[in-house]
């Protein structure tokens, strides 16, 4: 178990909080490989902790869906498969819709301001290029999306895909051909909803979604090609 992350006491979390947070970060950087076997007596003696926020955060981790148990093996880091991708995705899809809808009727001008300035923000970020930092703005931005609809129950089912979402949204962003064209997506979604138009908000979020499954899709089957290449050798 060769990396790098360090448990970050924060004296206003519990200390399960904190491991969680810890392993869940390491996850979505890659310093926890995909497939990477999560020892307990391991992972406590490299945090400085017990073994019991240790198991705590295994179990949350695996409900969303960031760790796998295996039978007769333990936990394991999930591996992103085309699978998981397309089954997040189509819930996405379908949910962004509906979103992006209402947000059309309902979003007030405090609204539109805050997602402006959020999208500016995105911009400096995408300059900056720090994948974590994109990756966080652009959460932000929909998160004022959803916000907007007034629809709480809509918002907690976004909100519950968020987690299984993050680890894409980070594969995706990581391909730093691809930050422009995300930056473009934004703004055709900001232009659409200004102008209430309903039909090209709703386009604009498919192909953001779109582009989305396409390259990490990609970026799937060439880790597998390369996985499968290494192995024969």
């Amino acid at each position: 178990m060769e990396n790098s992350f360090r448990v970050n006491m924060n004296e206003y979390l519990p200390l399960r909080d904190v491991v969680f947070n810890t392993l869940r970060q390491a996850i979505l950087k890659g310093e926890l490989a995909p497939g990477e076997r999560l020892m307990e007596i391991q992972l406590a003696e490299k945090l400085g902790v017990s073994r019991t926020p240790i198991r705590e955060a295994i179990r949350k981790l695996e409900l969303e869906g960031l760790v796998l148990m295996i039978p007769r093996k333990g936990a394991e880091v999930a591996k992103i498969s085309e699978k998981s991708l397309r089954d997040v995705l189509e819930v996405r899809r379908s949910l962004e819709e509906l979103a992006i809808e209402l947000a059309c009727q309902r979003m007030n001008p405090d609204d539109l301001a805050k997602l402006e300035r959020v999208q500016e923000n995105f911009r400096i970020a995408i300059k900056k290029g720090n994948a974590m930092v994109i990756a966080e703005t652009d959460e932000r931005f929909h998160d004022i999306i959803y916000q907007s609809t007034g629809n709480e129950k809509l918002v907690q089912m976004l909100n519950n895909l968020r987690e299984q979402m993050y680890r894409y949204r980070l594969e995706y962003i990581k391909d730093q051909d691809k930050r422009q064209i995300l930056l473009i997506e934004h703004d055709h979604i900001v232009s659409a909803l200004k102008d209430r138009n309903i039909a090209e908000a709703k386009k604009a979020a498919r192909e953001h979604i779109d582009n989305q499954e396409i390259t990490v899709s990609r970026n799937i089957k060439e880790q597998e090609e390369a996985a499968m290449s290494r192995s024969r050798k």
